[in-house]
């Protein structure tokens, strides 16, 4: 494990979508609830909130809540290109970078988390932790756009599961 990185991950998963799709389902309140989130609101510079579709841009804040969680994730979106790039604040400092890439009838989508602090605490809960998380996310993402089947846990009776 010595040659491990533990600073960052990378993601990938093609879906078979119309890129626009899932450039907003990244970008919007009413796209992100869809696939990843219970509840989404993201705010301009001067705290109005924005529209659940309209698309956030660089400079928007976000709260963020899951299903079965009570932890609200707070951040600051740093990108967002209005076409296949955003990027966001994730787990404290930590940068997540999420490119859309069409190829042939997919769109290739690469997330990238970097910034993990080297500490255990972080090495488990977001090196490990949220790698895991982002792979059953884009899994997700892939089933509702491709299927129609949103795979989260939704019942507080049942967990931990790894769908939630």
């Amino acid at each position: 494990m010595k040659d491990f990185n533990w600073s960052q991950f990378t993601r990938q998963i093609a879906i078979k979508a119309p890129l626009e799709a899932l450039y907003q389902a990244w970008t919007t309140a009413a796209g992100i609830e869809t696939w990843f989130l219970s509840k989404a609101v993201f705010k301009e510079e001067h705290q109005a909130t924005l529209d659940p579709r309209t698309p956030y841009h660089s400079g928007c804040t976000y709260d963020w809540t899951w299903f079965l969680y009570a932890e609200t994730e707070q951040g600051t979106i740093k990108a967002a290109n209005g076409t296949d790039q955003v990027a966001f604040s994730f787990a404290g400092d930590c940068l997540v970078e999420v490119s859309l890439e069409q190829q042939d009838d997919y769109v290739l989508i690469t997330l990238t988390q970097s910034g993990i602090p080297d500490t255990d605490e972080a090495r488990q809960h977001i090196r490990l932790g949220c790698a895991t998380g982002w792979s059953f996310y884009l899994v997700n993402l892939k089933s509702v756009y491709e299927g129609g089947l949103d795979l989260r846990n939704k019942d507080n009776r049942l967990k931990p599961m790894v769908n939630n």
